[in-house]
């Protein structure tokens, strides 16, 4: 393969990798200097995401109505992800947020029935199973939780997503610099030895 064409690709992943870098640092920065606005923001991508999503769903739901029968299923969840985006900035950002602590809460049940179940079925199979079931436990508490207290809920989430961006910010620059030197050590390898007097 051609050399400028390697090096025009590895510039294009350098570049993309430590922008993408930086930005997830700064908006894990930015959430933790501005809780208060990151909450409102984060309203406001959910009803944003939600009218999006429900109009790429429409969208699809037409195009498959020659070839699919049951097309108009795609067709009402996206009406009712609409609705739902509509109604979110008309309650901004009420609805949004307590969409977000709801959909917490229902993780956390989701989780913690399915670990009560697995610990069920270990115990059947003479396995070990108290770990299990203590996280399941747990996480049907932490549900009930961020039902009864709306507010650490928003910012544990706001919490999360700071850390994750942090985290993957931090991630993606060092592999940036790692692709720098592997660059670099490719390139040192690649050139030609020199030939004995």
């Amino acid at each position: 393969m051609d050399s400028g064409v390697i090096s025009s690709v590895y510039r294009r992943l350098w570049w993309g990798l430590m922008l993408r870098g930086l930005f997830a640092v700064a908006l894990g920065a930015v959430i933790l200097w501005r809780p208060l606005d990151s909450i409102a923001s984060f309203a406001l991508v959910i009803a944003i995401w939600a009218l999006f999503s429900g109009f790429v769903e429409i969208l699809h739901a037409v195009e498959l109505r020659r070839v699919f029968s049951k097309w108009w299923v795609g067709l009402i969840g996206g009406l009712i992800s609409v609705g739902f985006g509509a109604a979110a900035f008309y309650f901004y950002p009420q609805l949004s947020l307590a969409f977000a602590v709801v959909w917490a809460a229902w993780w956390f049940f989701f989780t913690g029935a399915a670990a009560v179940m697995v610990a069920a079925t270990q115990r059947r199979l003479d396995m070990s199973w108290g770990w299990t079931l203590t996280f399941g436990i747990l996480a049907l508490a932490a549900g009930v939780l961020a039902l009864m207290n709306p507010p650490a809920t928003l910012a544990a989430i706001m919490a999360f997503i700071s850390t994750f961006a942090l985290l993957s910010g931090v991630v993606l620059i060092i592999t940036a610099f790692r692709l720098s030197a592997l660059k670099d050590r490719l390139a040192h390898a690649a050139r030609p030895a020199p030939s004995p007097v």
